[in-house]
């Protein structure tokens, strides 16, 4: 069976037994690439039989070929019941698990399944952004995330439609449009069944259509696309980069936003993340499309956001208000750069032998006596020096 969007570019493939079962599946991604699912491919896993995901240009029919990822727990594919745990969620591309989880609530949807529970390790914030993008959480809560974590969440299949609008441009509806990826820069609506999501790079509704560009301190910094509230591209309205130079910026700065990220991890990885970023410095200068850039032991933070911080530092003259903005730009930075540090520490755990995994983890924790009051005390000193970086 092939899928294909509303303008014809072919999306899914499934190919099913004589007896109905799942024999193999491929889901094309944003970047235009593809995700296989191989079920029962192997019993090697925690929990057992496990489906495998594969990455490739192109999906095939024959051999499986192209990159296997990683495992979740095997699915009855014709009777979906449950949300699987996946191994290693780090290892996919991005978009990639937003777009099996929307191929598994299409499926459970079509099967009439009301609602589904994850039972698996690890409900992190991370997996409830995801499953956002295709299911909607019962019951309400006033807290849902914290809900999520404790187990006491079910979710009612929600699939989005998915357009492939052009080769660099796809966009996610669902009643309206709630994620757009272009040339590799991801949109999302900063708000999502009634969870507000961080969502620097974001899309709002306008007079014309709907705008994707990025924002900061409750403001815009620049737009970068108009389109149709169908999803239709109508004009990019991006501009050229500036072409001015990078400037470093103070070690206290990174140090206190490094720890900013740090605080919001799981404390066994936390100083992982403080050790692998100190290969990083710092920086502000020019980015095209973007608010981070991270390459070697440089990460640069768009000028855009200096000059935003200065403006409103402008007309803030109490010292309260001016430190409650250089928090709120720290906080911003560690949003920035969080998932990339926390990549790259759960990159060096997985790129021990598995037996020396735990182990690493369990010493992770005598790396330094750093705890919540070493961490505040840095996030204080980078606000002090941001905020007179910025205003000098």
């Amino acid at each position: 069976m092939q899928v294909v969007d509303r303008r014809g570019t072919l999306v899914a493939m499934l190919r099913r037994s004589a007896a109905g079962s799942l024999e193999r599946a491929w889901v094309r991604i944003p970047d235009g690439s593809w995700l296989g699912v191989e079920p029962r491919a192997t019993r090697e896993a925690p929990w057992g039989w496990s489906d495998r995901l594969w990455h490739a240009d192109e999906p095939s029919s024959g051999a499986w070929h192209g990159t296997p990822l990683t495992v979740f727990e095997a699915l009855d594919w014709t009777r979906i019941d449950r949300i699987p745990a996946l191994g290693e969620p780090a290892r996919l591309p991005p978009g990639g698990g937003t777009a099996i989880l929307n191929l598994i609530a299409t499926l459970a949807a079509e099967q009439g399944a009301e609602r589904l529970a994850y039972q698996g390790p690890y409900p992190t914030e991370q997996l409830f952004l995801a499953l956002l993008e295709s299911f909607r959480y019962e019951p309400a809560s006033a807290d849902p995330l914290a809900t999520f974590m404790r187990g006491g969440l079910e979710w009612r299949p929600a699939p989005s439609e998915r357009v492939f609008v052009a080769d660099d441009l796809y966009v996610q509806l669902r009643e309206r449009i709630e994620k757009v990826v272009w040339r590799g820069v991801t949109y999302y609506r900063p708000d999502w069944q009634g969870v507000a999501r961080h969502s620097p790079r974001r899309i709002v509704d306008a007079p014309e259509g709907v705008r994707c560009g990025l924002w900061a301190l409750a403001l815009c910094l620049e737009d970068h696309l108009l389109l149709h509230p169908n999803g239709d591209l109508v004009t990019i309205l991006a501009g050229a980069p500036s072409t001015s130079p990078s400037r470093l910026l103070s070690p206290s700065i990174w140090s206190g936003v490094v720890a900013a990220v740090a605080a919001r991890c799981a404390e066994p990885l936390a100083p992982l993340v403080e050790s692998v970023a100190g290969a990083f410095s710092l920086e502000w200068g020019p980015i095209a499309r973007d608010l981070v850039q991270i390459g070697r032991g440089r990460v640069r933070i768009s000028e855009r956001l200096r000059e935003a911080l200065a403006g409103r530092l402008a007309t803030a003259p109490a010292r309260a208000d001016r430190a409650a903005l250089g928090l709120a730009v720290i906080a911003e930075m560690a949003a920035l750069v969080g998932d990339e540090l926390r990549g790259r520490a759960q990159a060096a755990i997985l790129g021990l032998p598995p037996a020396a995994q735990p182990g690493a983890l369990e010493g992770s924790g005598r790396l330094g006596p750093r705890g919540g009051a070493e961490r505040a005390r840095d996030i204080a000193l980078a606000v002090d020096a941001l905020v007179a970086e910025v205003a000098g």
